[in-house]
């Protein structure tokens, strides 16, 4: 168990590394009042699980409180915390409420995420939600990012700017991620969509992941490109989870290669992936009006306009 923990925190910091390149100005957004695009909720198609059927304890387990489909994860001068699924997925639909730790809680992330580096130490796909906690004068935000086959030097970050405070209540973050795209949702607006066509495809994680949610010390990168590191007298951190919802493509931990349950003898992707049909396939017109409302509104970070981190840019850019 370590050994593990210790390799996690050696990719974090790895990936920290490429997070410190972007440059950024974080103001206060919940004194702006928006009016947010009316979308279809997709979180309401599936069902929510009891967390202890769903996940083990990964990290901290003395900062892990679990009671049914609600649990509490606390990060304090001992430790942080973290759950992950027994299963493995291919694919899938992964949703969950979160309640951010309110107060002054710079340096502080809460990260909702598929990975597979303790699989493939070498090659590890990763697709991230990261909530980055807030400073006195900047209020949290939302990271996304997207890793394939152990690219960590290039790191594809966009930063959101939150529409609500993120500490008064549950909202929903969900992924999406199948054979066509992989979409990020707060609240059921899609905020990015990441396509498997074109440029993409060498970047497109394709290999079975497990979804991680946690929290921890991220004083190196996290708020204000870490000049805000976090302040244990404001402590402890508690983020809340709730409402769970997987419906994936499981893959059989026993397992490192070979097909999943979802997979065809040929190869393609069957009937059974829970979110390969047509309604998943592409996001609706009302869907493309909310993202392109939350990108023109509330993104103030993309990798593919960073000239000065990149000289040659990613090729999907």
């Amino acid at each position: 168990m370590a050994s593990l923990k210790n390799y996690n925190m050696k990719i974090l910091l790895e990936t920290a590394v490429v997070f410190c390149l972007c440059s950024f100005s974080l103001v206060s957004s919940h004194s702006r009042k928006f009016t947010t695009p009316n979308v279809t909720r997709v979180t309401d198609q599936f069902s929510r699980i009891a967390i202890e059927s769903g996940f083990s304890k990964r990290f901290g387990d003395h900062n892990i409180i679990v009671n049914g489909s609600l649990a509490k994860l606390t990060l304090d001068k001992s430790s942080g915390a973290g759950l992950v699924t027994k299963n493995r997925y291919h694919y899938g639909f992964f949703s969950a409420r979160l309640k951010l730790p309110a107060g002054f809680a710079s340096g502080v992330v809460v990260a909702f995420y598929l990975s597979n580096a303790e699989s493939y130490p070498k090659t590890h796909d990763e697709i991230d939600i990261e909530l980055l906690g807030r400073s006195r004068r900047d209020d949290w935000s939302i990271q996304t990012n997207v890793y394939a086959n152990g690219s960590l030097k290039t790191g594809r970050e966009e930063k959101f700017y939150y529409w609500f405070d993120p500490t008064q209540a549950f909202h929903d973050y969900t992924l999406i991620w199948n054979s066509h795209h992989i979409v990020f949702l707060v609240d059921n607006i899609p905020v990015r969509e990441f396509p498997n066509r074109g440029a993409f495809m060498s970047a497109y994680p394709s290999k079975p992941m497990s979804l991680y949610v946690t929290v921890w010390d991220g004083s190196e990168w996290a708020t204000h490109g870490g000049k805000y590191p976090v302040n244990y007298k404001y402590g402890p951190f508690v983020a809340s989870i709730a409402d769970v919802k997987l419906s994936g493509c499981s893959v059989n931990n026993g397992s490192s290669s070979g097909p999943g349950p979802c997979t065809k003898s040929g190869g393609s992707v069957s009937s059974l992936d829970p979110v390969d049909g047509q309604d998943f396939a592409t996001l609706s017109k009302n869907q493309i009006a909310a993202m392109d409302w939350a990108r023109r509104k509330l993104m103030f970070y993309s990798y593919c306009n960073d000239k000065s981190r990149y000289k040659v840019m990613p090729a999907e850019c």
